[in-house]
This record gives C-alpha cells, structure tokens and sequence, in this order.
C-alpha cells in the first residue's frame, strides 16, 4: 500500500493547526479591567415654569468609577508598541437617545514588576472629556511601558479616577428614570 506524501503532511498539518490554538490559549492570560464605585444618580432639579428649553449638563464626582488591574507578562510580551489601551462603551439598559455620557480621568498609577532593564510604566491620555459611545468602543486612555522585559513581569495600575458627564437633559425629554452600564475593555493600543 503506498501513502501519498501530501495527504499525510496535510494530515499533520492540520493536527499541528489544531493545536496552536490550544497552546496559545494556555499561554495568554484574560485581561480584567477591574471598576470599583457606586455609581452614579444624577438629580435633575424639577422644573416649575414654562419656558423654551431646558438644557442641562452635569457631572459626577471625580471619582464616580476608579479602575485598576493587573497586565501579565504574556499579554505584554503582544504588544508590539509598548501601549495597552482601555477603551469604554455603554450598554443601556433604559435610554433616550438625546442624552449623552462622557468620561474623563484623573490620577492613576502603573507600576512594572519582575525582571526588566530601565522599566517604567505611565497611564496617559482621557484627561479632557470623551464621548463615550453606544456598542462602539471608545479610546479612554493608554498605559504605556518601556524597557527590556525579562522574567515574571507584569504591569499593575490602580487609582485611575473617573468622572462621568451626561448632557442633552431636557423638559422634551419624558420624564423617566434612564439608566445605562458603562464597560471597560483593554486591549492592545
């Protein structure tokens, strides 16, 4: 019986595709963006006059969210600029879309540890408001390291603070409660 020599190299090439998977997957580790707060209720005075418009923009605390989070060194080792991006977005849960969310940061620390030659790690970026999008991530802001990695390193950032804007609060909207999730994400910048 003679075996052709194509049929059994894609035989285990196809056994070895299998597999990259497999071995990547076990290798990279989930990133968790990790939000801590309250949350955040806006109180809209009532409205007693008639008028024209009633536009309104308020904010939070500058510190309604605070992330932190840990980078293993099998996530930094992919990117290839030395930049980890967080990005946001909100899911509504009861929504009108005349109304608008933004975020801005404030504070926030990034520290590498491990082996590495000449590390440093900075969160930069989302110091000015940004929009933050419906089911579209939106850039918020960037952790960036430099230096040689080496051994067991990771990337940790705490005390991020953010503080969250709505405008577009109006009598021609019907008065209701509106409520909304925001989600963090990172991912390469």
């Amino acid at each position: 019986m003679k075996i052709n020599s194509r049929f059994l190299r894609n035989i285990l090439l196809k056994r070895y595709l299998y597999l990259f998977p497999l071995i990547m997957g076990s290798y990279l580790q989930a990133q968790t963006v990790v939000p801590s707060g309250s949350g955040w209720t806006v109180s809209v005075p009532t409205i007693t006059e008639a008028g024209s418009n009633y536009g309104g923009t308020y904010a939070s605390a500058t510190n309604a969210i605070i992330l932190s989070g840990t980078m293993p060194g099998s996530f930094l080792n992919l990117l290839s600029n030395g930049a980890a991006r967080i990005s946001v977005r909100y899911t509504p849960t009861t929504w009108n879309n005349a109304l608008h969310l933004y975020a801005k940061r404030s504070g926030g620390t990034a520290t590498i540890s491990g082996l590495c030659l000449g590390c440093t790690a900075t969160v930069n970026g989302g110091t000015t408001y940004i929009e933050i999008l419906q089911a579209t991530d939106t850039a918020f802001c960037t952790i960036n390291f430099s230096g040689i990695l080496g051994l067991g390193n990771s990337v940790s950032y705490s005390g991020i603070n953010v503080q969250l804007q709505i405008t577009g609060v109006s009598v021609v909207i019907p008065a209701t409660s509106y409520s909304s999730q925001l989600v963090f994400t990172i991912g390469p910048n």
